[in-house]
């Protein structure tokens, strides 16, 4: 059983690896951020359109393997909808998922919803900044960053 859902969620990966959903610029956006993963060189902008307190719209441009974009796409979808708190709480939530012990990502796991797909991303330590660069800098967007967001050393 273990094994059939791994196959799911590597489909739903690269589902959204091959149909991006929200890879657009966004002309109006009210918030917006670049981000760098030096080690792979991906790259990613994010874009956000907020109305009073919450994320309208979210949409992303970049260059990057299929982790990256996968994350990108579903992290987009994720956020349209939420509050700025709600979207920094799903921010902790998935770096948790990636980058905590196996009983906090099991507590993390209940907070993401389909996001929980890269759970086995931690496994793969030099995949764990492709998976984070999209979320740092959407963090980066929300708080007006002016510099680009890279994956930490933490990460």
């Amino acid at each position: 059983m273990a094994s059939e859902l791994r196959e799911l969620y590597q489909e739903v990966i690269l589902d959204h690896t091959r149909n991006p959903r929200n890879l657009r610029a966004m002309g109006q956006g009210s918030a917006r951020a670049e981000g760098y993963n030096p080690l792979c060189g991906d790259r990613a902008t994010i874009y956000l359109r907020l109305e009073q307190d919450t994320i309208r719209d979210a949409s992303f441009e970049g260059k990057g393997c299929s982790i990256s974009t996968a994350s990108a796409s579903m992290m987009t979808e994720a956020l349209k909808g939420r509050t700025r708190t709600e979207a920094l709480a799903l921010f902790e939530a998935f770096h948790t998922l990636i980058t905590g012990s196996p009983e906090q990502a099991d507590a993390a796991v209940r907070e993401l919803g389909k996001l929980k797909v890269f759970a086995g991303v931690s496994e793969f330590p030099a995949r764990v900044k492709c998976a984070t660069l999209a979320w740092h800098t959407m963090r980066s967007a929300l708080e007006g960053g002016s510099e680009t967001a890279t994956t930490t050393e933490k990460d």
